[in-house]
């Protein structure tokens, strides 16, 4: 049994337009849109999930780290994964744990098996998200490959947009379990395409060896570090605090020797000698960990200070999305032109404004007045920089490692968003009590008198990070200079350039740079084998 029932057609000649192609890109969009939509809703929630269970910020923090841990630690493994035991099999089995921490999370008691539903959400994210690209790029013919992913970006981009609005919505006319409650059927109507629809492809010639020590190792050091930092805002520096923090240390210093001495590395370190690379990502680090922090906290201060309801919390930070799907090929194709330098550098110092102009930001102010002119600088800060950036990782890294430069980039800036949520709260001398029954009230007043701390710490981190830009040559990368050369293709032809090079991507998201192919993954690259089915 492959994973899924034998179908018409066979792996990388699924051409565009065909009903074939329409029900592989139904059931690639409709499985990481629902994880692209999870990331927005949850958030959203926040204060409700905060009220239902008595937690404050600290419980908060977990509730979105813990999906992040996982998530961030897994991606990726999960390209070789794919190849090995199947592509469409490694998505349905991501899609049905993501379905199965969805009902845990719908039905969770107690903050405790909350935090567990996310954390087994992060590890059908790291499955789902990444195969649904090895799908399309190991079924698509190559004349059509470029077209499908703009296609998943996109609508992928949409379902992030709409995430608010329904998060919103649903904790206004019920309760914030619905936010967990409608991946059931989505996810029952992805198995059921995957299984009857898409055709199955592996390689054949994938290594057997895993890094599944790599990844168990790095999955500890998030975890451990996390914990330090969050009950270090909760309850000061314990003994446990301490442990924990020897923990993380130690299987980060673990996972780096790991790295090294392994034959077939999750993360090969020779990849980080090139300066660009290295550059480019530490710049993702300080913009993602100034971004996560930033949707953490508006979100609940908008709803527990300044009295927002959901929904009107949820859209306060929509401008981000839509000037990001809007802007973000135009951004990457002038970075192609005029090198990517320039934009580096100005786009982080438009976030550090925005975050200097919300740091402003008082418990009556208006939208349209308080809130609105700070988003939009953020908004047009990331358009600017992240086409980009991820446009540099992708020229940095040799060609046979194109999807692994992608999916560190991806990895970087969601371990910063998960280190950020945790630190900056901490830093800013925001409260992080549970437990109390007056720790909600507590927390909205330790909150009130430390957001504007807290985004004058992030202007700090985006003004490093355009600073590190400073370091990039000037000029255009070799390889973007030759697709802008050559110029785009026009809609729907044939592009012989590999993925993730010839095109800037349509969306970028908000919640990690684009993925451009499954890191680690042969999909594409005509190493597959024959279909298995």
């Amino acid at each position: 049994m492959s994973g899924s029932a034998s179908v018409p057609v066979t792996t990388g000649q699924v051409a565009w337009g065909t009903p074939a192609a329409r029900w592989m890109l139904t059931a690639t969009v409709l499985g990481s849109g629902m994880a692209f939509l999870d990331s927005t809703v949850v958030t959203v929630a926040l204060p409700a999930i905060q009220g239902d269970l008595d937690t404050g910020l600290a419980g908060l923090q977990w509730i979105v780290n813990g999906y992040m841990v996982t998530l961030s630690a897994l991606i990726l493994l999960s390209g070789s994964l794919s190849d090995r035991f199947g592509r469409v099999r490694l998505f349905m089995v991501g899609v049905a744990v993501f379905a199965l921490a969805s009902a845990l999370c719908t039905f969770a008691p107690t903050l405790e098996w909350l935090v567990a539903g996310r954390v087994l959400q992060g590890v059908g994210g790291a499955l789902l998200t990444p195969g649904s690209l090895a799908i399309l790029q190991a079924g698509f013919r190559q004349d059509d490959r470029a077209r499908a992913i703009g296609a998943w970006s996109g609508l992928t981009g949409v379902a992030a947009a709409v995430g608010p609005f329904v998060g919103g919505w649903l904790v206004q006319i019920g309760d914030w379990r619905l936010i967990f409650l409608i991946n059931l059927p989505i996810a029952a109507v992805v198995l059921l395409i995957s299984w009857f629809k898409v055709p199955e492809s592996r390689d054949v010639t994938a290594a057997q060896r895993l890094d599944y020590s790599g990844a168990l190792l790095g999955v500890v050091a998030l975890a451990g570090i996390t914990y330090a930092l969050i009950q270090w805002g909760a309850v000061g520096g314990t003994p446990a605090v301490w442990t924990a923090v020897a923990v993380g240390v130690l299987a980060l210093a673990a996972f780096l020797f790991t790295e090294a001495r392994s034959s077939s590395p999750m993360l090969p370190l020779g990849i980080f000698r090139s300066l660009p690379f290295s550059v480019t990502n530490a710049a993702t680090v300080l913009i993602y960990g100034s971004l996560g922090p930033l949707l953490f906290l508006l979100v609940i201060y908008l709803q527990d200070v300044s009295g927002y309801s959901p929904i009107a919390a949820g859209a306060a930070s929509l401008p981000i999305t839509v000037l990001m799907l809007l802007l973000s090929a135009r951004s990457g194709k002038l970075a192609a032109r005029i090198g990517p330098r320039l934009q580096l550098v100005v786009g982080p110092l438009l976030l550090a404004a925005g975050f200097w102009l919300l740091s402003r930001l008082t418990a009556e102010a208006h939208y349209l007045t308080g809130v609105l002119p700070g988003v939009l600088l953020v908004a047009l800060g990331l358009a600017t920089t992240v086409a980009p950036l991820t446009a540099t990782v992708l020229a940095s890294a040799s060609e046979r490692h194109a999807g692994l430069a992608s999916g560190v980039n991806n990895t970087f800036a969601r371990g910063a968003q998960l280190i950020g949520v945790a630190a900056v709260p901490v830093l800013a001398g925001i409260g992080g009590s549970s437990g109390e029954a007056s720790g909600a009230h507590g927390d909205a007043s330790a909150l009130a008198d430390g957001f504007g701390t807290a985004m004058l710490i992030l202007v700090v981190l985006c003004v490093l990070a355009s600073l590190c830009a400073l370091l990039l040559p000037r000029g255009r990368m070799p390889e973007a200079a030759e697709a802008a050369d050559r110029g785009s293709p026009p809609e729907g032809a044939s592009s012989p350039e590999p993925l993730g090079r010839e095109q800037p991507p349509r969306f970028c998201g908000v919640s990690g740079p684009p993925l451009r192919s499954c890191p680690g993954s042969t999909a594409g690259s005509g190493a597959d084998g024959p279909l298995s089915g």
